[in-house]
């Protein structure tokens, strides 16, 4: 990733064109922001991702690569400017394809499976009218992801020509960012609001099935890649993690060469920090798999070391404190507790916090880590499990009874029938 430094707002030289109910201007007005999608078959997505446009983008851009259901048509009632565009294996060709053709001062990058937080709307538009930002880091949320449940993407930048995506799979435009930036050194890449994710993805919500499909495409596709460029830090890391994620011995030492491979290549700048985080991270997740709990530790430390937004490393936090749960050692509070303070509406945190706490004896913190995880998510069935566990110690019988009634509940409705068996039965001894 390109250098980066926190965007610090200032005051408005100019307002911003707006959108209005009628649609996206066509007017006179100049053009501020042009927000490009390249899609196929996305009629049950896109809808959410273009509503959540109409507050900042002036203009829409979708490049279709050969859509048969409704995309199109559901494009058009936004009034994007539609283009097609013959697939070729390579997502930066399609990219381009769709910057080429935007007409604003700014282009954001979104995709059909992503939707636009509307509270990051404001720091946004402020961001765009510094005079020496050429491009924005922003924070992604991955909705249901199993690990990293933040990431950070350089997906808003000044249309500028010198500006084009590279790579055939998991593309960007960081190649072209510091080439500019070597060229232009008055330019920088910003972050906007460390704590406010600009982008939510919803692509981890794909049935078991579509992932595995997904895999296979992105291997092929980042193996070709690294075919042409053998030294890509970015694409090592990306490919690496991949194969880590494969239960595979063989494939997941083959990721964990590929992202020492990818560490080894990067420069010591703090321009390839983000780069630098995402490849320890993943190799900490590799040896965490591995349950070598010593290297898997030094790489998560390393991950927290590191000067990125705290959200981005709050996973390496959170593997840190399960280690040191698994091992019953009293770090693991320390952990938890960090992870509940940089991001208070993670339920996960506040129930692995809770875990901690009632393997120490601290049963009353315990019973309120498990009750802030069921406030942020009401449906969390083993945070109310747990609560049920822990008001039973306390000798709170009545409200231990109801926690499980309730947990077994929602283990029923999300087809966790044989926990809901056991709950239910032992739960019949002691009534």
């Amino acid at each position: 990733m390109s250098h980066t430094k926190p965007a610090k707002t200032k005051p408005a030289k100019t307002k911003l064109a707006k959108f209005t109910k009628q649609g996206f201007a066509r007017s006179p007005v100049p053009i501020i922001l042009s927000a490009c999608l390249i899609v196929k078959n996305e009629e049950r997505r896109l809808a959410n991702c273009l509503e959540s446009l109409q507050s900042l983008a002036d203009e829409i851009i979708v490049v279709d690569t050969g859509s048969s259901d409704r995309t199109i048509a559901i494009a058009k009632k936004y009034q994007a400017r539609v283009f097609p565009f013959e697939w070729c294996n390579d997502f930066s060709q399609a990219r381009n394809h769709a910057i080429a053709r935007a007409k604003g001062e700014w282009i954001l990058v979104i995709d059909a499976d992503e939707v636009l937080e509307q509270r990051a709307i404001t720091p946004l538009q402020e961001v765009m009218q510094r005079d020496d930002c050429l491009a924005v880091n922003l924070l992604r949320s991955e909705i249901a992801a199993k690990q990293a449940p933040y990431s950070m993407v350089l997906r808003l930048f000044r249309n500028h020509p010198a500006i084009t995506f590279t790579g055939i799979y998991h593309e960007s435009i960081d190649r072209s960012v510091l080439a500019l930036q070597a060229q232009e050194p008055h330019w920088q890449v910003l972050n906007v609001n460390r704590n406010i994710p600009v982008l939510l993805h919803y692509g981890y919500t794909d049935s078991e099935i579509q992932l595995k499909q997904k895999y296979e495409f992105a291997k092929k596709l980042m193996h070709k890649h690294l075919e042409a460029f053998p030294e890509d830090s970015y694409m090592l890391n990306k490919l690496g993690a991949l194969y880590i994620s494969s239960p595979q011995d063989a494939d997941r030492l083959l990721g964990i060469e590929l992202l020492q491979k990818g560490l080894a290549l990067l420069d010591d700048t703090e321009s390839q920090n983000l780069i630098r985080c995402e490849l320890h991270y993943h190799l900490g997740l590799a040896h965490h798999q591995n349950a070598d709990w010593e290297l898997a530790k030094k790489a998560y430390e390393q991950v927290i070391a590191l000067d990125v937004p705290n959200l981005v490393k709050l996973s390496a936090y959170l593997n840190l404190g399960n280690i040191y749960q698994e091992l019953n050692q009293k770090e693991a509070i320390a952990y938890f507790e960090k992870v509940t303070q940089i991001a208070p509406n993670f339920a996960q945190g506040h129930f692995n916090y809770g875990i901690a706490l009632k393997t120490s004896g601290r049963f009353t913190e315990a019973i309120a880590a498990y009750q802030n995880a069921i406030a942020i998510e009401p449906n969390y069935a083993d945070a109310h499990q747990n609560l049920g566990v822990v008001l039973m110690k306390v000798g709170y019988f009545p409200e231990a009874i109801a926690s499980f009634t309730k947990a077994i509940q929602l283990h029923e409705q999300q087809q966790n029938y044989e926990t809901a068996a056991i709950l239910r039965s032992a739960l019949r001894e002691f009534t």
